[in-house]
């Protein structure tokens, strides 16, 4: 996932006003440790209702910020993911809060051990520009609910959004419960420089580095939402054109600026140019008016679309042909940008060495899908691996056989959507995990709470270790 310039600064400057916060928002959660299932509850409640309030002020502003962005990709991806994390983690919040009881063991019974989630304390968010809203508030809403007090620092690329989510979280919450930063690179460092209890970064795995980094000064754990290369691999028994409406929206939503978008495509050999030609086909009747198409978003500035030009031209340049879907791909005064397939690509080109963010799309061909298998194994682990095949035992070799952040089968995207499973990266493309459950407890210390009642069985374990009990203690347990 992209998102520049990074905090690279080596010296992390100390911002007095960000340190100020910090430790207001440790004072007040201090004084307040634990949060009732209903003051979370409520926090939850006023950041739905900041949500349904200013809905259609965020989508107007998310088009101001990328020039234009089609209002069903801000509401299909921004406020609904939203609106149903919201309403899925206050359903089972109750739940996740109640102590779970583990088994105890011969070596301390008879004391009962239950684990208890309890609140980090203050969590920093770092935010990316691509999707602003979603990204802001997803993981706040799991914060929340995990007990924690929130602040987050917001991509200066996206100054229109940012004004919204300040107004709507300045609504609903004092600055001691969530608090919004903006700043350029510099701001980002002395962020990222801080010593949170937690510090989530979501953006490209080059400056993730830099977040570990940083954090790793004041031992912050981190969670890295990062990006990498997600292939698709289309096997044979799956039609072309099934496979084409299967991959589409996944590339085309956000003009394929997203952290899961398809990457790179795998090809049976031979069914090159008529997935060129499927594409093309599909695309005009997705977009009838081509790249002036309403329902189409721009690239987000005209930074990130000279980057894209220029790993389409350094690529074409090394020999790659370029497929353009329609007449006239490209409009550079409103930093729109159709997309292009591009075949004859090489390893050593930059569009198969970066993550590409953007309505790029490399197709490779294969002849054997063992070959194409040990293609992915062979290139750094993905955040999401895409199958396009109904055969089952296929389906179980590629979930064996390759590491990705989550995979979806005959599907682009939607794994992301699903409410009660993780979501998170591996190896590059990120570590740790949110979403459901398990991002709960990324914002949570599971602590392991053992009650030993009046008979003090550890009694019986101390010296002088002579005695009958010691003997017999022995011969139960050590076998």
């Amino acid at each position: 996932m992209d998102q520049s310039p990074s905090p690279t600064v080596d010296h992390h400057p100390i911002d007095d006003d960000l340190q100020s916060l910090l430790e207001s928002q440790r004072k007040a959660f201090q004084a307040h440790p634990y949060p009732t299932l209903e003051e979370r509850q409520n926090k939850l409640e006023r950041l739905h209702k900041g949500l349904i309030t200013h809905k259609d002020a965020l989508a107007r502003a998310l088009s101001e910020d990328f020039g234009h962005r089609s209002e069903f990709d801000s509401i299909m991806a921004d406020i609904l993911p939203s609106l149903n994390q919201l309403k899925y983690t206050k359903s089972k919040l109750k739940k996740w809060l109640k102590p779970t009881a583990r088994h105890a063991g011969m070596m301390v019974a008879p004391a009962k051990v239950k684990v208890h989630y309890q609140p980090l304390g203050v969590v920093g968010i770092i935010v990316p520009w691509n999707f602003p809203v979603f990204m802001t508030l997803s993981p706040l809403i799991t914060v929340l609910a995990a007990g924690n007090r929130a602040m987050i620092k917001l991509s200066e690329f996206t100054p229109a959004t940012n004004g919204v989510l300040k107004t709507l979280l300045a609504e609903q919450f004092d600055d001691t419960e969530v608090a919004v930063i903006e700043g350029e690179a510099q701001r980002s460092a002395a962020f990222s420089a801080l010593p949170f209890d937690h510090l989530f970064f979501t953006g490209s795995t080059t400056v993730g580095r830099h977040v570990m980094r940083a954090a790793a000064d004041n031992l912050v754990p981190v969670t890295l939402e990062l990006g990498g290369k997600s292939p698709v691999l289309i096997a044979d028994d799956m039609g072309i054109d099934d496979a084409i409406k299967r991959i589409f929206f996944g590339k085309s939503l956000n003009a394929g600026q997203i952290c899961v978008a398809p990457d790179y495509i795998l090809l049976p050999e031979g069914k090159q140019d008529a997935f060129i030609d499927a594409y093309r086909r599909y695309f005009q009747t997705c977009y009838p008016a081509g790249l002036a198409s309403q329902d189409y978003t721009s690239v987000i500035n005209p930074r990130q679309y000279q980057r894209l030009i220029d790993t389409l031209a350094e690529a074409t340049a090394a020999g790659a042909q370029a497929h353009p879907v329609c007449d006239h791909p490209r409009d550079d005064a409103n930093h729109r940008l159709a997309p292009h397939l591009l075949t004859g690509v090489t390893d050593t080109m930059r569009i198969m060495q970066e993550e590409i963010f953007g309505p790029l799309l490399p197709v490779i061909t294969y002849t054997d899908i063992n070959d194409a298998i040990a293609q992915i194994q062979a290139r750094p682990r993905p955040l999401a691996l895409y199958l396009m095949s109904f055969n089952a035992e296929l389906q179980q070799q590629v979930i064996q056989q390759t590491h990705a952040g989550g995979v979806a089968i005959n599907e682009t995207l939607m794994h992301v959507a699903a409410d009660d499973a993780p979501f998170g990266g591996i190896g590059p493309s990120g570590m740790g995990h949110y979403h459901g459950f398990e991002g709960f407890q990324t914002f949570s210390k599971a602590k392991t709470v053992l009650t030993q009642g009046r008979f003090a069985s550890g009694a019986l374990a101390h010296p002088p270790y002579n005695r009958f009990i010691h003997k017999m203690m022995l011969k139960l347990l050590v076998r």
